[in-house]
């Protein structure tokens, strides 16, 4: 009996939830609004570094440099120093910075030019020195003694070519706005039926208390599951351990499940229930935001519910990980679910006895 009485709710909340108009373009609104954004976004990371060169008579000294291939570095000449200034300026070609070599180089008193854009960010601009340093030195054809060894330490994941695109930072953010969306759904529809008591005519029937929560659990995570899919299938998302993606997908399904019981059983109003959705959901949307900034994520971060959800996203997408690598994270995602579904489904049936 509880099987079909759960199947006659779910039916019902679907034939309300097609009908309730605004949330339905929202959701269409927004599935096309986040996957033109996907594909608009930049799929490729270019990692070399471009730098214009203006001289007179070093021809033959700088020759061996501009003439290399080097995926780093990239050199382009120029006539004179004002196209160089010109290019930077512009940024023509790519061009970030710009070494101008005096006609009277080889001279004893002769000063190179770094040529640096205004917007270049500072962390930019030592790097910009010891390359013009280095160029310089090798044209002046002398090579300084040094007797200092150093040794470069990378902190965290070394991404030197290797670098994630914006695109595909861009993934657990979309899957989570799309998640967000069915929050509000959910919680609207939760919160119309207890404001309107439409739950106390459905337990006059057979249906008891728990076949309602049951079902509007279900319909929460099968709503966000089925968009969260099909946002992944329109912005090609489903590369690597495919499984391994479903898993977090359907974990964080049932994640913001249990925030819209939450909500919709807590929200007097709409106002009152859109305002504690985005107060929940927004420092959810902190490990997704975090993607756009690879790193090592801050301790706090990583305790974050959501965490999880963007690890494996970015994890099996973007850097080829498996079970092994983001079994903690996903167990960590699992417990948080067990949590807070279990948080909403109390509240909701606490207010459901109280009507």
């Amino acid at each position: 009996m509880t099987r079909g009485v759960i199947s006659a709710i779910l039916r019902k909340d679907l034939v309300a939830f097609s009908r309730d108009r605004f949330y339905v373009f929202i959701t269409v609104l927004g599935l096309v609004a986040f996957v033109a954004m996907y594909w608009l976004l930049p799929s490729s990371v270019d990692e070399t570094v471009r730098l214009g060169v203006s001289h007179t008579g070093l021809d033959e000294i700088l020759a061996p440099i501009t003439a290399v291939e080097n995926e780093a570095l990239a050199i382009s000449e120029f006539d004179s120093r004002d196209e160089l200034v010109e290019a930077v300026e512009s940024g023509t070609d790519g061009i970030v910075a710009g070494i101008a070599f005096p006609a009277s180089f080889q001279d004893e008193s002769a000063t190179v030019e770094l040529l640096v854009p205004a917007g270049l960010p500072p962390e930019y601009q030592p790097l910009m020195e010891g390359i013009a340093t280095q160029v310089a030195v090798f044209a002046a054809g002398e090579v300084p003694s040094m007797g200092i060894a150093t040794r470069t330490v990378i902190l965290g994941v070394d991404r030197a070519g290797d670098q994630i695109s914006l695109q595909e930072q861009m993934r657990p953010l979309l899957a989570f706005f799309v998640l967000m969306m069915e929050t509000f759904a959910l919680a609207s529809l939760v919160s119309i039926e207890v404001q309107l008591k439409t739950v106390t005519a459905v337990l006059v029937t057979p249906a008891r208390a728990r076949d309602f929560i049951s079902a509007k659990a279900i319909l929460g995570t099968l709503l966000a599951l089925a968009e969260v899919l099909l946002l992944m299938v329109l912005i090609r998302g489903f590369v690597g351990d495919v499984p391994v993606l479903l898993v977090a997908l359907a974990l964080g399904a049932v994640l913001v499940t249990g925030i819209g019981l939450l909500a919709g059983a807590s929200g007097r109003d709409f106002i009152g229930v859109m305002f504690l959705s985005l107060s929940l959901m927004i420092p959810l949307m902190i490990p997704a935001f975090g993607a756009l900034f690879p790193g090592t994520a801050a301790g706090w971060i990583k305790a974050l519910p959501s965490y999880g959800l963007a690890e494996a996203i970015v994890g099996v997408t973007a850097r080829g990980e498996s079970w092994g690598d983001l079994g903690p994270a996903l167990l960590g995602l699992a417990a948080w679910c067990v949590v807070l579904l279990a948080i909403g489904t109390t509240v909701l049936k606490r207010r459901v006895q109280t009507l």
